[in-house]
């Protein structure tokens, strides 16, 4: 056996002696386990929103034997609660991103920054609409690092992607004033930050244009569907216009002041159902109490360990504005990351990476540039053949996310299950 060899074998007996002392007595007899928040909530109200679309028959929103109402209601109740003039219903995240990209008018020639480590719906909304994605860098709050945006900004670039993940709002103080600064457009991702909100005002009011997803890891869910928030009639046009074939509906025209603006174009279809905007009207009479009954318990676990020696949590722009999906922990390195993960799974507090996301430049088909067509416009230009994507356009973000371990949080853990979480981070930590 050489040296390589031996330090590995004795790597392995040290983590696994580890586990089995924490075994011994570990802290909780049965793992702890975040469930999906929004879904845990439902009840008759739910029941009953999609009891009433059976009963009337006519679930597709725009008419029926009884008029549609749920989606439009919705729409409605959604906008006052993010503070914007504009929402439209969409059938998902992804549907959303393409709506607000195509909202934007981004197309061939055009470029989006946006951060490496994020959802693939990202990257491909902007491919799908023929333009250029240009990965930044993240910083320790896990979005966008506003010091990695400027320098990647070119005559072509037209928007920038600000990001908010895992319940943390991105640095939207620095991330803005840099897109004014150039003339560019916000799109907001709030996917996973649904009732967060930065300084005071809800995510999603703060950029050009937002979008959300209302799937079964986000805040509140129908299982499936996005939403489409700005307060510019113009983007909010474009945006309802692209969802329904290029249509412009009555009640949408009624929304942006009454009047259409611009001529009919090629569209597609993400029009959501009765269903789904029966279930989002009950969810969102809920969400008030999801996300604080997860930022309580965030609350104590955050509470329980910041005296810790030389604990570095994860960098918060707004921390009253997160909503404590979960609580993170810098460890310098993978390998003392790996060692607390393995302690705090003995201890049946399962720790992880970061999450719900992916590193977007080292993904095969990205670094490859495979798209739907080998003609596909975004990569046959000058610019498009030369960037490179890889693990070498994304160094910090691969450090990064490579360092973090944290606990998820969930909205129906008691006192004991976070006296717990606390208990074995502790635990753990002292002889990581």
């Amino acid at each position: 056996m050489n040296r390589r060899s031996f330090l590995a074998a004795a790597g392995v007996a040290a983590a696994a002696s580890e586990s089995k002392a924490a075994t011994d007595n570990p802290v909780r007899s049965r793992p702890l386990r975040a469930g999906y928040w929004g879904s845990e909530y439902y009840d008759q109200q739910e029941l009953d929103q999609v009891t009433e679309v059976v009963q009337s028959r006519s679930p597709f929103r725009w008419y029926g034997p009884k008029e549609p109402t749920k989606v439009a209601t919705f729409e409605r109740r959604f906008a006052e609660r993010i503070g914007v003039k504009y929402a439209l219903a969409v059938t998902s995240g992804t549907a959303a991103l393409q709506c607000a990209v195509n909202g934007l008018a981004i197309g061939p020639g055009d470029e989006v920054i946006l951060p490496a480590w994020t959802w693939h719906s990202c990257y491909a909304a902007i491919v799908l609409a023929g333009a250029l994605p240009v990965f930044a860098e993240i910083d320790e709050s896990f979005n966008i690092d506003p010091s990695d945006i400027e320098h990647r900004i070119t005559p072509n670039t037209k928007a920038i992607m600000a990001v908010s993940l895992q319940g943390n709002p991105a640095d939207l103080d620095k991330v803005i004033p840099i897109a004014r600064k150039h003339n560019l457009k916000v799109i907001e991702d709030f996917a996973q930050s649904v009732g967060a909100s930065y300084k005071g005002k809800p995510l999603g009011s703060h950029g050009d244009i937002g979008i959300c997803s209302l799937q079964l890891n986000k805040t509140i869910t129908a299982g499936e569907g996005g939403a489409v928030v700005s307060n510019d009639p113009e983007l909010f046009e474009r945006a309802a216009r692209f969802h329904d074939v290029g249509m412009l509906r009555p009640i949408h025209i009624q929304a942006a002041g009454g009047k259409e603006r611009l001529a009919p174009f090629v569209g597609t279809n993400f029009r959501m159902n009765e269903f789904s905007g029966g279930v989002l009207i009950a969810q969102l009479g809920k969400l008030d109490r999801i996300i604080g009954n997860v930022r309580a318990n965030a609350a104590r676990v955050y509470e329980g360990v910041r005296d810790l020696p030389g604990i570095r949590l994860r960098k918060l722009p707004d921390p009253s504005g997160e909503l404590g999906t979960g609580v993170f922990i810098d460890f310098g390195t993978r390998e003392r990351r790996d060692r607390f993960m393995a302690g705090m799974k003995a201890e049946n507090v399962p720790a992880a990476p970061p999450g719900g996301s992916a590193i977007l430049p080292v993904q095969p088909y990205i670094e490859k540039k495979v798209t739907v067509h080998p003609s596909w416009p975004t990569f046959t230009s000058e610019r498009g053949k030369t960037i490179q994507y890889g693990a070498a356009s994304c160094p910090r973000t691969l450090d990064i996310l490579g360092r973090f371990a944290g606990v998820l949080m969930d909205p129906k853990f008691d006192k004991r299950d976070t006296d717990d979480i606390v208990a074995a981070i502790r635990k753990v930590y002292s002889r990581t």
